[in-house]
């Protein structure tokens, strides 16, 4: 056996040491080119010791799939070597000819986690939520599982059912959601108003931006035509999971007239990248809040970074989820490919969003916005005239005609009785800290403004 394996090796040698020489005779007598064919050597005495004596028994072309499996998976999280069925699933998947969950996941510390579930979509309607790690696929382990493999499983005919377990910070143990495949339709660009003032018709947009897909920047262009006297802009991009470079770009270069947006850099020369803003038909005096999260990942952390390190606005809400590397797709031969990272993405300022995210101005956790209690046995503000007037009428009989100017609240509430999808109300302010935050933060700087 050992005669063998010597046999095997050295015929691995003669050819590498050959095809090296060929190649450069000069360089393939320098260390480097002896390390490299040291590790030649140990891959090729390894490949031949599983071949000869591993309990199964394995062809030649399925170890090496195995090994470059394993080496793509082991470089990042998001290089992968795709087999011919993970190829076509590629692209199919870009065709958008397939049914999901409308799930986008990571891996963040080495677990499948939940980036964001995508609104109205099957998975956002059962209850996924971002920061879910994925414990189990139907009845298979995640755990060593690449990407590729996960999504590919997660991936199948529209109306078919799959159950994914979920481990979720505070709860005591994992949770089991059953969820059905559908075709994924996604609007991504919404848009609703917060009166700051009735009489004077003053009011502040709220965008929510649920995926960088190619309709963003023209969506997000004809709202403001369509609202030029908007006060002020609240993006919203909490569980926007990315999408598009040229979209994110698109959208600063709305509200940023110089300097550096978003720059890529490679290894290779050739996949460096700066992307500058231009100065036509920038609007550079609106206020602008972004709101964030988890879920806030690739494309929203390039939007916010950048909006952060030029100080075109505050970020509001928590830690991004700090995906900020690019890949390619490179076919081998007719029906495999390799995914692999070729770059990360740096914001203005020079950081990188890649492991680290972007950390808010001001920090604000989800949930309703916090009231003090009041003792019941003072007279509320709201209650005073009502109860002063009823003590009046005991006096002399008469009735005081009751005020009517509205409060902010009624405003809001008012104008949503009329087009209820379009205005958010109060009530619906102190549901959501992080909005109503991100709102107070627009007073101020309109305050600051002039406005």
């Amino acid at each position: 056996m050992f005669k063998k394996e010597k046999k095997v090796i050295l015929s691995a040698f003669l050819t590498i040491s050959t095809a090296l020489f060929i190649a450069n005779p000069i360089e393939a007598k320098s260390n480097k080119d002896e390390s490299k064919l040291e590790a030649y050597l140990k891959f090729s005495r390894v490949l031949n010791l599983i071949e000869d004596q591993y309990v199964d028994e394995i062809n030649t072309s399925t170890l090496i799939n195995k090994a470059l499996k394993g080496l793509l998976s082991n470089l990042d999280a998001h290089s992968a070597y795709m087999d011919a069925k993970s190829f076509k699933d590629l692209n199919i998947q870009t065709k958008g000819e397939f049914g999901g969950l409308g799930i986008v996941v990571g891996m963040k510390k080495g677990v499948l986690t939940v980036i964001a579930p995508i609104d109205d979509t099957p998975a956002q309607r059962a209850g996924i939520k971002a920061g879910d790690i994925i414990l189990k696929i139907d009845n298979k382990s995640t755990l060593g599982m690449t990407i590729d493999e996960t999504v590919s499983l997660m991936r199948g005919k529209p109306k078919t059912k799959i159950k994914l377990t979920v481990v979720r910070k505070g709860e005591s143990k994992p949770l089991v959601f059953e969820i059905v495949r559908d075709i994924i339709k996604i609007q991504s660009v919404k848009h609703k108003y917060i009166y700051l003032d009735k009489k004077k018709q003053e009011k502040v947009l709220y965008i929510h931006i649920s995926s960088f897909d190619s309709k963003v920047v023209n969506s997000v262009q004809k709202i403001l035509k369509e609202n030029p006297d908007a006060k002020g802009i609240i993006f919203d991009l909490r569980n926007n999971p990315g999408g598009l470079l040229s979209q994110a770009t698109g959208l600063l270069d709305m509200f940023i007239d110089k300097g550096v947006l978003v720059s890529q850099k490679g290894r290779d020369k050739e996949e460096n990248t700066v992307y500058k803003a231009h100065s036509e038909n920038t609007n550079t005096k609106i206020p602008i809040t972004v709101l964030v999260n988890g879920g806030s990942a690739s494309a929203s952390e390039i939007v916010s970074g950048a909006l952060q390190d030029t100080r075109r606005g505050v970020v509001i809400g928590e830690q991004t989820f700090g995906k900020g590397s690019v890949q390619i797709v490179v076919p081998i031969g007719k029906d495999e490919g390799v995914k692999l990272t070729v770059a990360r993405y740096y914001l203005p300022s020079g950081r990188t969003i890649q492991n680290k995210g972007v950390t808010p101005d001001i920090i604000v956790y989800p949930g309703p916005v916090n009231k003090k209690k009041e003792s019941e046995l003072v007279i509320k503000e709201n209650e005073l005239k009502q109860h002063l007037k009823s003590e009046l009428e005991k006096l002399d009989g008469n009735t005081t005609k009751e005020d009517t100017n509205n409060t902010l609240e009624d405003n809001n509430t008012s104008k949503a009785s009329k087009n209820s999808k379009k205005v958010i109300t109060q009530k619906e302010l102190y549901k959501d800290a992080q909005l109503k935050s991100a709102l107070d933060v627009l007073k101020v700087l309109l305050l600051e403004k002039g406005n």
